[in-house]
């Protein structure tokens, strides 16, 4: 039975305080709305009590951010993408920011199982004055329980990834499980499994002198991680600032991108960092 969840997620400003209206279809949902740093910033946990997609399920979440509000939305868990028998398990995230609002897009780990078939895809609109931060990490295979993404199973896997702001950044791709030279090579992934990005962008162009102290910032913080030699940060477009990471488990990539995050969220926006209860349990 293939199961199709769609959430619905609108952000309103009320006084000094950002309220959240949630509408569910299926099994997709949040908790309660969480203010562990006032009433200014939301923080919001997705729920997928199936633990997980398989082959013909579809995830939908719509985000609205109105003029002012701030949202932190992250998940309690990974995103695991099962093996599939044929079918194709899609992930669609889409997010509209008005002026002056602020998002936080930062889920834990996306796990691709040896054999899926997936498709996961992110939209941010931003507004002039809309800000953003997001990250997406993605982990092939399970190699500690001795599950490859290969292309050993009866239907090799795929997992597809989309992220796209509209005139700034358009990033897609396909990593299938036969193609060892991407996989493998010192001009793909070199052989890691995990493959991590952080981006920072605005509705309009940012401040230069933010920009570079932003960089230079989180490349101190990668020449002090042991994966110093496999991440980097950028400026691609006058909007957007990213950080790639590739690595062999979850775990170091994570930690480097909270770094980086926490350091950023307080540079940027001059808010500390504030890390979800959830990401510590």
């Amino acid at each position: 039975m293939s199961w199709h969840g769609q959430l619905d997620l609108h952000y309103q400003r009320q006084g000094n305080r950002t309220t959240a209206l949630d509408r569910h279809e299926g099994p997709l949902r949040v908790l309660q709305r969480l203010y562990p740093e006032g009433d200014a910033i939301c923080h919001h946990v997705l729920v997928h009590p199936p633990g997980g997609l398989v082959g013909g399920d579809t995830l939908e979440l719509n985000a609205r951010l109105d003029a002012g509000t701030h949202a932190l939305i992250t998940t309690p868990g990974a995103t695991r993408f099962y093996r599939s028998a044929g079918g194709q398990a899609n992930q669609f995230v889409h997010a509209t920011l008005a002026d002056q609002a602020r998002l936080e897009w930062l889920p834990l780990e996306s796990i691709a199982y040896p054999g899926c078939q997936a498709v996961n895809r992110m939209r941010f609109e931003l507004a002039p004055s809309a800000q953003m931060m997001g990250w997406d990490i993605v982990a092939l295979g399970l190699p500690a329980a001795g599950q490859e993404f290969d292309s050993t199973t009866a239907v090799p896997g795929h997992f597809t990834q989309e992220i796209e702001l509209p005139g700034i950044w358009l990033e897609r791709g396909t990593i299938r499980s036969q193609d060892t030279l991407l996989l493998d090579s010192p001009l793909g992934w070199a052989g890691n499994r995990v493959m991590a990005t952080l981006w920072l962008a605005a509705g309009s162009a940012l401040d230069r002198t933010l920009s570079q102290a932003l960089l230079d910032t989180s490349r101190e913080l990668q020449a002090q991680s042991p994966l110093a030699g496999t991440s980097g940060s950028t400026q691609t477009h006058d909007q957007i600032l990213v950080v790639r990471v590739l690595a062999d488990r979850v775990e170091p990539a994570m930690a480097l991108l909270t770094r980086i995050w926490a350091a950023w969220r307080t540079l940027a926006w001059g808010v500390p960092a504030c890390p979800p209860r959830v990401w510590r349990t």
